[in-house]
């Protein structure tokens, strides 16, 4: 399952992993430098989110399946997928287990939460953007 296209050009999916990448990375950083404290309704909201993201999807796919064809939507798509489980994942890891706001797993954990959820957001733009037969 590749999230980046196969072709030689970089496609939306791609570059939306890698600005997902970077505010992931700020986000870890910040957290183990005590910048940003997150409390749980964070990820209570993010887990709320990407359920809600999840079930969108699956309306969205089940109703363009008949109207349009998997030409190059399937990488966005799988992106979408991965940033939904993923962000779904690491909420259910934060609000299970309790770290200290510096903790360096905690950091990556948060880092981590925040990789996905933005992987969520950015990769449903690359998505609508191929749906509405704009390319990928």
């Amino acid at each position: 399952m590749s999230i980046v296209n196969c072709g030689k050009r970089r496609d939306c999916s791609g570059i939306a992993l890698v600005a997902s990448l970077i505010i992931g990375i700020i986000a870890a950083f910040l957290q183990i430098t005590a910048v940003i404290t997150l409390t749980p309704i964070f990820y209570i909201v993010a887990l709320g989110i990407a359920i809600v993201y999840l079930a969108v999807t699956l309306l969205a796919t089940s109703l363009s399946r008949e109207t349009a064809e998997c030409n190059g939507c399937c990488t966005s798509l799988n992106a979408v997928l991965i940033g939904i489980l993923g962000t779904i994942l690491f909420s259910v890891i934060l609000l299970a287990i309790t770290f200290a706001a510096t903790s360096v797993i905690g950091a990556i954990v948060v880092g981590a939460l925040f990789f996905f959820f933005s992987l969520l957001i950015t990769t449903t733009a690359c998505l609508a953007k191929c749906l509405a037969g704009c390319g990928n």
